[in-house]
């Protein structure tokens, strides 16, 4: 991985700086590019509410080769973690690989330590055309990602998500506040439960609603018929001063835990990272800019060199909190960093 950051830092100049510590600091305001909106502060808040949690060491067990395996949505993944939806390599990423390069580099790599992983949309139209053809090209295994468009734009793209032989399609929701793209003449906008549900109807596919940050919005998810949710604010890129994916986490699962799917994303950065995430009510994550970095550093090789990293290191925590397997992670493996968090 050392070796692999070091290339993608080169890659990335004037983009992205590969910190030691991705956390938002040295990027704020760098969108486009790989920083988080205005301040920076929601891009930070999802690290510092994952600080916010330690994790409890239990030794004295039996458990010596725990499981980390899930299925979501119908799909096996041998750990709990998807690569979430980011692409526009060339003014994000500083553009040494292409589009094409980097997107089937990342789904080839998770699809080979199987996982899955999702693509992205925007302007310009090569975005999506390359997460399209590289689902496409592994028989649908990916998630295609769409943003909330009016229907003229919204249901020829859901046509060729569809086409792609993908199960599963999501909406990055969170994206609804893009100023730039109706500026742009491609306008996005919020979607109320009523549109949720009849753009589902003309969907044959299962349904992931991106970009869920209050209980009542996760409810309303539900009601809608939503197959999954993903907790998130959009890596700190759309509003600024949210709070981080891990604090409103715990009472979202409280309120519909077991009636959708939930994933969250925001600030993961390790396999301890995954643990607590699954502790505090998610059934999987996504992770966002870890999985670009190690991309364009290494692209296939370095999507696999940092599953494994993963991968180990959630097993390693599942050894040291007692965990056999995903169905006995909770939040008895976690203690607060402050005694007035619940």
């Amino acid at each position: 991985m050392k070796a692999i950051r070091t290339t993608a830092r080169e890659r990335m100049t004037g983009f992205c700086r590969v910190c030691p510590v991705c956390n938002g600091r040295a990027c704020a305001g760098q969108v486009p590019g790989m920083g988080g909106l205005g301040t920076g502060s929601g891009f930070r808040a999802n690290l510092s509410a994952l600080a916010d949690w330690r994790l409890n060491m239990r030794v004295l067990h039996a458990v010596d080769d725990p499981d980390p395996s899930t299925e979501i949505l119908g799909i096996p993944l041998a750990i709990p973690v998807m690569a979430a939806p980011i692409g526009g390599v060339a003014f994000n990423m500083g553009g040494a690989v292409s589009e094409e390069e980097y997107i089937e580099a990342k789904l080839k790599g998770c699809q080979s330590k199987g996982i899955i992983g999702c693509t992205g949309d925007g302007v310009p139209a090569f975005i999506h055309e390359a997460g399209f053809a590289a689902i496409a090209a592994l028989d649908g295994h990916g998630i295609p990602f769409i943003k909330p468009w009016e229907d003229a734009e919204l249901d020829p793209k859901l046509e060729k998500a569809l086409a792609t032989g993908a199960g599963i399609v999501g909406m990055d929701i969170d994206a609804a506040g893009l100023v730039t793209l109706r500026q742009m003449g491609r306008p996005v906008g919020p979607k109320s439960p009523d549109q949720i549900r009849a753009i589902m109807a003309r969907t044959p596919a299962r349904f992931i609603l991106k970009g869920i940050m209050t209980a009542d919005q996760a409810r309303l998810a539900v009601d809608a018929g939503a197959d999954a949710i993903v907790v998130s604010n959009h890596g700190g890129r759309v509003l600024d001063h949210t709070p981080g994916a891990a604090e409103v986490l715990p009472e979202i699962a409280a309120a519909v835990k077991g009636q959708i799917v939930i994933l969250a994303d925001g600030g993961i950065r390790s396999g301890v990272d995954v643990l607590k995430m699954i502790a505090l009510g998610a059934d999987a994550v996504m992770i966002g800019r870890p999985f670009s970095v190690a991309t364009v550093g290494g692209l296939e090789e370095g999507v696999v060199t940092y599953i494994d990293q993963i991968q180990t290191e959630l097993i390693s925590a599942m050894v040291l909190t007692g965990c056999r397997d995903l169905k006995a992670v909770g939040r008895h493996v976690l203690r607060p960093k402050d005694p007035g968090l619940s």
